[in-house]
């Protein structure tokens, strides 16, 4: 589904602020995946991020999904069959706007992005309201609010539906849940599990818990100066500790973690 070969990234190269991001780093996702990824500050995991989704074309190397060659394909085209949530609640919708404009946005996109003057129907309506049913926070009831008046767990579950709403050929997870209190971020990571697995959707996780990158999904990536030191699935994984994935990256990246956030969660 997703093939990276060899892509690098310098930022302000040729100057004494040049930073190499991103180092001949690979990676091929088959369908379905799940794939949590856990690194240490500036591993270059939204680096990565950014460079699938289309945020900055890569220095070197060639990116696929599904077969198509997106190397140089534009951020917005990218957009069509990708989606992305942030940290960040108030990054994935627009607040002055309902939850159905909000909405409506996503899926005219997704269906009819070549259609300038595309419009929302009444059938298109009550499959939004069908699927903020399933959401179970009542925001079926006010699809006519301003998505400023939620809160920033409902905004983010509204943003993982307006990234799903049609299903996109890849997922990507930024720490969706940094940034909510405990039980809302519980309640998004069971959303996210139940629309991934019902949609066969292929899905990148960045996460700072260590617990969860082993527990969520198929296989786990930790990331260290712009590249992958560990790719580890199956039986492997499932016998691997967190103490274990410590000493796995210090063995794969010659220094300790330093993410402080991922050593007291």
């Amino acid at each position: 589904m997703l093939d990276i070969q060899s892509i690098s990234k310098t930022f302000n190269p040729g100057t004494v602020n040049a930073k190499k991001a991103l180092s001949g780093l690979s990676l091929h996702l088959e369908p379905g995946d799940f794939v949590t990824i856990i690194g240490s500050n500036g591993a270059g995991k939204s680096t990565l991020f950014n460079a699938i989704a289309g945020v900055f074309y890569v220095d070197e190397g060639s990116l696929s999904l599904d077969g198509r060659d997106i190397t140089f394909l534009p951020e917005f085209q990218r957009s069509r069959v990708i989606g992305r949530l942030f940290q960040d609640p108030l990054k994935g919708t627009a607040p002055g706007m309902t939850i159905e404009e909000n909405l409506a946005l996503a899926y005219l996109r997704s269906t009819k992005g070549s259609a300038p003057f595309a419009r929302i129907s009444k059938k298109d309506k009550a499959f939004f309201r069908e699927k903020l049913s399933l959401l179970n926070m009542g925001l079926e009831d006010r699809m006519k609010q301003p998505v400023g008046l939620l809160s920033g767990g409902q905004r983010q579950a509204l943003t993982l539906l307006m990234a799903t709403l049609v299903p996109p050929k890849l997922l990507l997870l930024d720490e969706h849940t940094a940034a909510l209190d405990p039980a809302a971020a519980e309640k998004i990571l069971e959303l996210t599990k139940e629309v991934v697995s019902k949609e066969h959707i292929t899905c990148l996780m960045i996460t700072h818990n260590m617990r969860q990158a082993l527990e969520l999904g198929n296989r786990t990536l930790m990331m260290a100066d712009g590249n992958i030191i560990l790719d580890v699935g199956g039986e492997e994984r499932a016998s691997t500790t967190v103490e274990g994935l410590l000493q796995r990256f210090r063995e794969g990246a010659g220094h300790e973690l330093d993410n402080d956030r991922i050593l007291l969660s």
